[in-house]
């Protein structure tokens, strides 16, 4: 379970209502969690970044990579050392937590914590981690598969409402076909509502990925097209977005090829409000 120092972090019974008002909403942070002054500069860029827009934001981390390409790569802090820097972020910032949970043990302890458990996209068909991440009655973000359907995700959605979760999203990160890239499908996006009844999140940077792009075999990216597929998305009528920023992304322990610079934030949120604004009332519904 959670240190006995996390008590009084505990996030409400109920789910937050940060997402009634059909807003676009971002999930946003590093890619793991590193020290806290690093933790609490990125959450602190989220959160203003958001009030500026009036945009709902979430602030998210790993605790754990641990589907990390190489064996040496850094994962992060773990579990119980991860949930207590969750804590010191929420603390100071007041911004709700989303983070991974890899195994049905570690929803309960997560869940002390986070608002949103989130089930990586290589976990998504995980029956008993789908179930125990919807017992906690935290809301609960599945990444789909890069080899999933729209449709496919149905099941996953339909187990975490199985354990318990009122609130479920599911996150479009792109499909892969095999040849170092990730492809975005932007009907995806009225599919994923249409096929589970879940608001569908757009990921613009780990649809960024090239798998094994570089040459030690580690993960690459191709993080100038971030932009164009996160206005594309918005314009296909996603519901919320999920980008991992960092101040400077080449020394960033995970994801260092793919993340948006922090600095970028705002100037790619105030690009996304304004195509929302000019979509047909009801386009992104």
């Amino acid at each position: 379970m959670v240190d006995s120092g996390l008590a009084g972090s505990r996030v409400p019974d109920k789910a937050s209502p940060w997402f009634d008002h059909g807003a676009l909403f971002l999930f946003a942070g590093p890619c793991v969690l590193e020290h806290d002054q690093l933790n609490i500069t990125v959450a602190r860029g989220v959160r203003a970044a958001g009030r500026e827009l009036g945009m709902p934001v979430v602030f998210k981390a790993s605790f754990d990579k641990a589907n990390r390409s190489r064996l040496a790569s850094a994962r992060g802090p773990g579990l119980s050392r991860g949930l207590e820097q969750l804590a010191r972020i929420r603390g100071e910032t007041g911004l709700p937590i989303l983070t991974d949970i890899h195994e049905p043990a570690q929803a309960a302890p997560a869940a002390e914590v986070a608002d949103v458990l989130q089930i990586p996209a290589f976990l998504c068909r995980q029956t008993a981690l789908l179930v125990a991440a919807g017992e906690t009655g935290r809301a609960v973000n599945i990444k789909k598969g890069q080899w999933m359907s729209s449709a496919a995700m149905a099941g996953a959605v339909e187990k975490v409402r199985a354990g318990g979760s009122e609130q479920v999203f599911v996150t479009e990160r792109g499909t892969s076909f095999g040849y170092g890239d990730l492809v975005v499908d932007m009907r995806n996006f009225s599919r994923i509502r249409q096929a589970t009844g879940a608001p569908a999140v757009f990921d613009g940077t780990h649809s960024v990925q090239q798998p094994a792009g570089l040459a030690d075999g580690s993960t690459g990216g191709a993080p100038e097209h971030i932009g164009a597929l996160v206005r594309g998305a918005v314009a296909a009528g996603c519901d919320g977005l999920f980008l991992e920023v960092h101040p400077d992304p080449p020394s960033a322990p995970s994801d260092s090829t793919n993340m948006l610079p922090l600095d970028g934030l705002l100037p790619l949120l105030r690009e996304a409000a304004a195509v929302r604004a000019a979509l047909p009332r009801g386009a992104a519904s």
